[in-house]
């Protein structure tokens, strides 16, 4: 029913930037009624799936996980269905496989996810 597809990640070196994106498509989307927010999770190795950025659909609300406040920045245009992630500041803790996600509510439960997508931070 939806499709998320994100951008391919990439290798950076600690304090560069990189910036994600990922396209929704699918026939839900096109139900006003639904109030859609969009989110970035992030999974390490060995660790569980985090939260690090949501936003509504209208782009008035945003959310962001502590250890990245100040350094990333969720932005989206909803004439391409596509929200970005802006990553600035990248450190070497922030290597992970990003996931962009569908969810009703900011932060989740999530309703759908993307395939993920290798950001690689080296020092």
């Amino acid at each position: 029913q939806v499709q998320l597809v994100e951008s391919e990640g990439g290798l950076v070196q600690a304090g560069g930037s990189l910036r994600l994106s990922c396209a929704a498509s699918g026939r839900t989307l096109s139900n006003n009624a639904m109030n859609w927010f969009m989110n970035w999770f992030r999974q390490a190795p060995g660790k569980e799936r985090q939260f690090v950025a949501g936003i509504s659909r209208s782009g008035s609300v945003t959310s962001y996980a502590d250890s990245v406040k100040g350094r990333f920045t969720i932005f989206r245009d909803n004439g391409k269905n596509t929200v970005y992630l802006q990553m600035n500041s990248l450190k070497p803790e922030d290597t992970a496989v990003y996931y962009c996600a569908l969810s009703t509510v900011i932060r989740g439960p999530v309703n759908y996810w993307g395939q993920g997508t290798q950001v690689t931070v080296s020092s």
